[in-house]
């Protein structure tokens, strides 16, 4: 750890200056919000196990964070968690008891502030003081000033009087255990909020500190040197950097916000380039075709039986997010709308009352696994439950879907652009500059589906711009004066909006792409959606919730072959859109989706390992029987699947 010694705070203050502006902004919580099959997602949610937490579970029914006995460690991040992911959950389907529940959460907390400062269950009590659990609250609080500014002056006066304890800690080498040293770029982001918008006077307070946060922790710009990075499993490798915690997949994901929060001060273009950088070798070495990079708690490569942690998802999500608004660069939007559209679903039951820790790209069984594919994680990781393995992903989830909606819109910093950066069923309603009052309207059943109509309104003239994906061939926009081509510039299809009402539809065909993973199999992709086959299975019990029946654990066994090589130049894609126009719900469960590819296969001797996972995909294997057509359904409706294929040849 190193700790900037006082007289080099002092010069580095006059040397950064002002902070950079960052390229977008976003729009304040509740002024975006999800339609159709996205809004019934989130409404999964709330009927789920993130919109019972509060009944039952007792992290959080009982948090010590509000006067309660409960926490899973002392890092104090369960309670904070929770409320991070709860708020804008809350707001965006306008749940009463969810938004009462983080009220008296957000209430309890302030008014037990310490009068040092401190925030959290360790106020007014000797326990050891750690500053990490402070983070999530915090982007809870940011939130809930956003969506009820008369909380303004109360959230950010207990933050300013937060900072200055913060700030002597950080320079007495308090707080600072191993976790804290990965996530400092959490309190920088809240310092840099506090900056831009309610300074108080105190920039200089905030800007020593967002150094010292910096200088105390993980150097991230040396995690993603590229001589640095590893290329594979990490379980036996010796972390050049010394910081073993920097190749946790959490930690990881989370780090990845680091370069660009530091770039805001530093304004050094390296930090930029090597955040960028950094992102591609996360997933050119540890890349998962549902869009997420492999970590079984820490970067496990690319084999299809390795897993990824719940966590790593939803935080790779948000700071994929918080890339695009530095540094502008649609890459990061396209790799978090596949995760959102594939990971995210793919580890939660349809229902969303159970989830796993880990979750696999081939995955034939969720059980307590003897022996295991995962270097750290124990067998039990990959079961679909309450809190598998570890208490963190079921307080942590629920931030997902909230967090992809919210950070859908953004403006850029004059408001003058609005920019839909995540693609689906979505409304946004802003005042951008000059008080243009402006309502857009995306009515899609997009990803099962390849047009977006929109309807806009506004009361001046604007520019509104909407990423065109990667994937997508030959877009184009069709008006009531006809059709033309929607060419993006950087990755933004951009047209003027007259001030009146307008309509125009969007339509983004794409092609079936084939992935080549490792040992010779491949994966199948139509836009943002990975395609994988999906396992019938049976259900069971095997740990009982007293409290909440739903709250179960469960065993899936296969109850079908699932040892299937595939020929890829055979591949067709269907689309059976509702006739009503709505989508089944829940829409990630086993054959909901309208969309699905079919291809030749071929059964062929794949091997276990063990009894609970496949071994690698064989190379080149031979048919044991004759080729049929299979179908393969959107990862994110499949809980047991095969999604990474060995090849055969049906010519």
């Amino acid at each position: 750890m190193l700790l900037l010694p006082a007289v080099l705070c002092a010069t580095a203050l006059g040397a950064y200056g002002q902070l950079a502006p960052k390229k977008y902004l976003t729009l304040p919580l509740g002024e975006i919000r999800p339609l159709g099959w996205l809004s019934d997602q989130l409404d999964v949610q709330s009927n789920g196990m993130a919109g019972h937490l509060h009944d039952f579970y007792n992290y959080v029914k009982n948090s010590d964070w509000i006067g309660g006995s409960s926490a899973y460690s002392s890092l104090e991040e369960a309670g904070s968690y929770w409320f991070n992911g709860i708020v804008p959950h809350a707001v965006l389907t306008n749940h009463a008891e969810l938004k009462n529940k983080t009220s008296e959460f957000l209430d309890y907390v302030l008014s037990h502030q310490e009068s040092t400062g401190w925030l959290g269950p360790e106020a007014n009590n000797n326990r050891t003081r750690y500053l990490w659990g402070r983070y999530p609250f915090f982007f809870g609080a940011i939130q809930m000033v956003e969506y009820d500014p008369s909380l303004t002056d109360r959230v950010v006066q207990a933050m300013h009087k937060f900072v200055p304890l913060a700030n002597q800690m950080i320079r007495d080498g308090q707080g600072l255990e191993i976790w804290t040293n990965t996530r400092w770029e959490d309190f920088v982001m809240t310092l840099q909020w506090l900056y831009d918008y309610h300074p108080n006077g105190n920039e200089d307070l905030l800007m020593d500190t967002m150094i010292r946060l910096k200088w105390s922790g993980v150097p991230w710009e040396e995690v993603f040197k590229k001589e640095n990075f590893p290329t594979g499993p990490v379980e036996n490798l010796e972390n050049p950097t010394g910081y073993v915690l920097s190749w946790h997949g959490v930690n990881m994901a989370e780090g990845m916000k680091a370069l660009p929060a530091t770039y805001r001060f530093t304004h050094n273009q390296t930090d930029l380039d090597r955040a960028s950088s950094g992102w591609d070798l996360v997933f050119q070495y540890h890349g998962r075709p549902s869009g997420i990079y492999g970590a079984d708690e820490y970067l496990a490569g690319k084999e299809a039986t390795r897993g990824t942690e719940l966590c790593t998802v939803v935080e790779a999500m948000f700071s994929g997010s918080y890339l695009y608004q530095i540094i502008g660069d649609t890459k990061f939007l396209d790799q978090v709308e596949r995760i959102a559209y594939n990971a995210l679903p793919g580890t939660l039951t349809g229902d969303m009352w159970a989830r796993q820790y880990d979750q696999q790209q081939n995955q034939i069984a969720s059980k307590n696994m003897t022996p295991d594919p995962f270097a750290v994680n124990s067998g039990y990781s990959n079961v679909f439950g309450l809190e598998p393995y570890y208490p963190c992903c079921t307080v942590n989830h629920p931030q997902g879907w909230p967090k992809f909606v919210t950070n859908a819109f953004v403006t850029d910093t004059n408001k003058s652009i609005l920019v839909q950066t995540y693609l689906g069923p979505l409304s946004a309603t802003t005042t951008l500059s000059d008080d243009n009052a402006v309502a857009i309207q995306a009515d899609t059943l997009y990803p099962f589906g390849d047009t977006i109509s929109y309807t806009v309104s506004a009361t001046k003239q604007f520019t509104f711009a909407i990423r065109i994906p990667s994937w997508a061939v030959n877009a184009t926009v069709t008006t009531s004066s006809g059709s033309s081509s929607a060419t993006a510039v950087q990755g933004l299809y951009t047209r003027t909006i007259p001030a009146g009402s307008t309509s125009f539809t969007l339509a983004l065909p794409a092609q079936i792409t084939i992935e080549n993973r490792l040992h010779g199999s491949v994966a199948v992709h139509r836009g943002p959606l990975n395609y994988a086959l999906d396992i019938t299975y049976t259900k069971k019990i095997i740990k009982n919730n007293t409290l909440e029946p739903r709250a179960a654990d469960y065993q899936f066994d296969a109850t079908a072959d699932w040892n299937y090589a595939i020929d890829p130049s055979t591949v067709e894609f269907s689309n059976e859109p509702p006739t009503n126009g709505v989508l089944p719900s829940p829409i990630f469960d086993e054959g909901q989706p309208p969309v699905t590819i079919s291809v030749m296969a071929c059964k062929v001797k794949w091997a276990l390992a063990g009894d609970t996972f496949a071994a690698v995909p064989p190379t080149s294997p031979a048919c044991l029987e004759d080729p049929e057509r299979v179908v393969l359904s959107p990862y994110g409706a499949t809980k047991l699947r095969i999604s990474e294929f060995p090849v055969f040849s049906s010519a």
